[in-house]
């Protein structure tokens, strides 16, 4: 089902940033439907989300169960379904990768009530044949019933993504760059991971202080055994990347930054402040997956501290990178972020899922702040909502190809509809809209704004 990606990220499309889980009843159900309507209808040809996977106890997208699972909870409550079994069976073929492991990670996290695979008995931890072989047949019904959920999750996203060609939408998803520590992948793949004898990382993953922490960003998750991946021809992410790309039209690459170097910290530092940058071998990642796919239609998230060593990857590449026009506001001239210094090759946001409502952000500036706002963007006592609407119009006037605006955005809502607070574990992950929001007006204002600055595509 992919098309040609140059064919996406070299026309001007607008597009709107809006996860699953935020839908009406947090389900592909008909309301997934009804948010493709409002899209076509709106000239919107871009549906982003964030990714998919099974979300562990914080609910957040980036932290999941398994690099390739779906979650669960985006099924339908009460939907009856059928089975083809010939289907049922050739899907499981493909799947096999990483189907039984997940299968088997997942029945293991239940009978021993959530703990973390690396607290199991060492029979299971450490994967011992014998007894996994042995627990497979007891809880044979157990594991079909999880395979047989992903294939109902796996045929209703591809549903979701015909319903999107039909209408002219193609969906953007996202990967992290990095896997949870307590998850199915590095339970099963224990060697292609910094690991002790005891599964504990040895360092773990995150970001120094920037902008959005003061003491950074301490993610928790293990690093990859970069020499072990690079000698198995990086095949695990062939086979997740190829996951991506059954799944997505394009491909947001979390925290691109990784793929040239990463930053480690000692597993007992409770921040992200001490740590040191490490190199990866991402260029020969990257060159890998260009002979898999051909074309990589995948886009760069390089916010934070970004060098050239990262740009220069970027452009080896010829992959799109981002500008979040809330970054803008500052007096160096030279800020990436700026209106006037957003390429073609990029996807300009007015905030994503990490950032505040564009209402929120400007309520909580200070009055020197919001004065200094007001006055780059011409609108002399303009209140919240004005300036939400007047960075959706930077967006869509930019140069950038793909303009994003996160729903809440659209909406003109403040920051109790705020997706994700960065370094925080409550209350994230949560917003949903409700079907009365998504009125014949907003469409119809929408569009005129989408055809006026060049983005409506027929």
């Amino acid at each position: 089902m992919n098309i040609d990606p140059v064919d996406i990220l070299s026309e001007r499309r607008a597009g709107v940033l809006l996860h699953p889980t935020s839908l009406p009843q947090g389900t592909l159900d008909e309301h997934a439907l009804r948010w493709l309507d409002f899209l076509a209808q709106a000239g919107i040809s871009v549906w982003q989300t964030l990714p998919l996977g099974v979300p562990q106890a914080g609910r957040s997208p980036y932290q999941c169960d398994s690099a390739f699972a779906l979650n669960p909870s985006l099924l339908p409550c009460g939907e009856a379904s059928t089975i083809d079994v010939d289907d049922f069976r050739n899907w499981q073929q493909q799947q096999q990768f990483w189907l039984h492991d997940y299968a088997q990670f997942a029945v293991l996290k239940k009978h021993f009530e959530n703990t973390p695979w690396y607290t199991w008995p060492s029979a299971y931890k450490d994967r011992e044949p014998d007894a996994l072989a042995a627990f497979s047949q007891t809880n044979a019904d157990a594991l079909l019933a999880i395979q047989y959920e992903q294939y109902r999750l796996h045929t209703r996203w591809q549903a979701v993504r015909l319903a999107a060609r039909e209408r002219g939408i193609y969906l953007f998803g996202d990967v992290p760059i990095f896997v949870a520590h307590d998850s199915a992948d590095v339970w099963a793949r224990r060697h292609e991971f910094l690991l002790d004898d005891a599964g504990q990382p040895t360092v773990v993953a995150g970001v120094p202080p920037d902008y959005f922490s003061e003491t950074g960003q301490r993610w928790g998750n293990p690093h990859y055994h970069w020499t072990v991946h690079q000698a198995s021809g990086f095949d695990w992410w062939q086979h997740r990347l190829a996951a991506q790309f059954d799944g997505f039209d394009i491909v947001r690459i979390d925290h691109f930054r990784g793929l040239e170097a990463v930053w480690e910290i000692q597993r007992d530092c409770d921040t992200a402040i001490e740590g040191r940058w490490q190199k990866v071998p991402g260029a020969a990642l990257l060159d890998t997956l260009s002979e898999r796919f051909d074309r990589l239609p995948l886009v760069a998230e390089d916010l934070g501290i970004i060098t050239p060593k990262v740009v220069a990857l970027r452009h080896q590449f010829k992959l799109p990178g981002m500008a979040v026009l809330q970054f803008s506001f500052d007096h160096f001239d030279d800020n990436p972020h700026k209106p006037k210094n957003i390429p073609q090759d990029c996807v300009v946001y007015t905030g994503t899922h990490d950032n505040d409502t564009s209402v929120g952000w400007f309520e909580t500036l200070d009055n020197d702040m919001q004065a200094h706002v007001l006055d780059v963007l011409a609108r002399k006592d303009a209140g919240a909502q004005q300036v939400a609407e007047a960075l959706i119009m930077q967006a869509l006037h930019s140069r950038a190809n793909l303009a994003v605006v996160p729903l809440q955005d659209l909406l003109g809502l403040g920051s109790d509809a705020r997706m994700n607070v960065p370094g925080t574990a409550s209350d994230n992950w949560l917003w949903q809209y409700t079907p009365e929001q998504l009125t014949p007006t907003l469409a119809h204002t929408l569009r005129m704004k989408v055809s006026d600055t060049g983005r409506l595509r027929t």
